[in-house]
């Protein structure tokens, strides 16, 4: 990643030479620096969408699986006009098989949603780690380039090719 903000620090270098501001390099370094991060976070988010969503739902999937087959056992006991265990049983196995595949569905992609959030975190962090170094080591070479030509652009052009 680091190599990604030193490319573009030195393409906005080879960009500026001939420019005397090294505030404006700095800056549009910088603009760079924060699009990469953005491509990158973009990036390392793809998918975790479908995780939120698969964890959140899944629950209200597995209850109305339940409301369905408990539905299905007051059917059953209005059609047999009993309340005999083997005509309320198909419909309670269902509710609970329902129930079952819901919590199945939702704990493991919550908990696969947090370990990326935080992994995700991390890495990000790391990037913007990253960019500040790179925008510190754009800066020194700057003021480097700046002290060893005494302010003539022409030298920060030919140390920046």
């Amino acid at each position: 990643m680091l190599a990604s903000f030193l490319k573009a620090a030195m393409r906005e270098a080879r960009l500026s030479a001939g420019i005397s501001s090294d505030a404006g390099i700095k800056e549009r370094a910088a603009s760079s620096f924060a699009e990469i991060v953005r491509a990158e976070a973009r990036r390392i988010r793809l998918g975790m969408g479908l995780l939120a969503t698969i964890g959140a739902t899944s629950p209200f999937v597995g209850l109305f699986g339940t409301v369905w087959g408990i539905m299905n056992s007051f059917i059953g006991i209005s059609k047999s006009q009993t309340t005999n265990l083997a005509v309320v049983a198909p419909g309670i196995a269902e509710a609970l098989l329902a129930t079952a595949i819901g919590l199945v569905a939702a704990i493991p992609a919550v908990i696969i949603y947090n370990h990326f959030a935080r992994v995700t975190k991390g890495y990000l962090e790391l990037v913007s780690r990253a960019s500040g170094a790179a925008g510190r080591l754009l800066s020194r070479d700057l003021d480097r380039t700046h002290v060893s030509s005494h302010g003539g652009p022409h030298s920060r052009a030919a140390a920046a090719e």
